[in-house]
């Protein structure tokens, strides 16, 4: 495993575990300062445009000399999510578990529509930093007065999360799909032309929704928690 891949080496970074240099010039940024950084250039050209090498310009560094504040791009990706997720929400004002979960639902939306490309890196078993660690812990505490268990919370949690995560790209209005961008009126129009062979889909499409695909499956899910829970829906 190089340093790089390290998740100890990761977490030492994230956490503030990591011993600071002795030898050499004092360093002239800080992690924040380059995590700043990366996450402006994320939000404005993409995050295919952020490299080791743009970073180090941006800061009138070399990139040999941004080595001494990262090991390397994986490291550069650990902090910018951790600067990008921001603080906690505060769901001490929700008046249930429920309306907790609903505003943790919507602050984590909130937290992907400001910075687009923050979902596609907080994915799979990684180490994550005090901040987003944060936020499961603000999560988890929506459901501490409920019959669930500990780990049937954590579950719940989880679950939520993943239902933001899969309807972020598609979090406009409608059910179904084909309801935004440049391929929802093409497809309105050949289903209705094909009304015949697709009477199902075409009835749909002609018929306004109340709700998005994300309000409808948090309505389902925390109904489902609900009766897992024992609680009132």
């Amino acid at each position: 495993v190089s340093i790089n891949e390290d998740p100890r080496t990761l977490a030492e970074l994230l956490w503030g575990l990591r011993k600071p240099r002795i030898r050499g010039p004092k360093p002239a940024f800080d992690l924040a300062q380059l995590a700043d950084t990366a996450v402006k250039i994320a939000d404005t050209e993409g995050l295919e445009a952020v490299s080791m090498h743009r970073i180090a310009a941006e800061l009138g560094l070399t990139k040999m000399a941004l080595y001494r504040y990262v090991n390397g791009k994986t490291e550069l990706t650990a902090i910018m999510s951790e600067a990008a997720v921001g603080p906690p929400p505060d769901l001490s004002g929700a008046p249930d578990w429920r309306a907790k979960l609903e505003e943790y639902a919507r602050e984590l939306s909130a937290a992907w529509q400001r910075h687009p490309w923050l979902p596609s890196i907080t994915v799979g078993d990684r180490i994550m930093g005090p901040r987003e660690t944060a936020w499961a812990e603000a999560a988890l505490s929506a459901l501490t007065d409920t019959p669930l268990t500990e780990c049937e919370r954590l579950d719940a949690v989880m679950t939520v999360s993943h239902h933001i995560r899969a309807t972020h790209p598609a979090a406009t209005q409608g059910t179904q799909t084909w309801t935004n961008d440049s391929a929802a009126p093409i497809m309105r129009e050949l289903l209705l032309l094909n009304a015949s062979r697709f009477p199902l889909l075409a009835t749909t499409m002609a018929t306004p929704s109340a709700t998005t695909t994300r309000e409808f499956g948090l309505l389902a899910l925390l109904g489902f928690v609900a009766i897992a829970a024992g609680v009132s829906v």
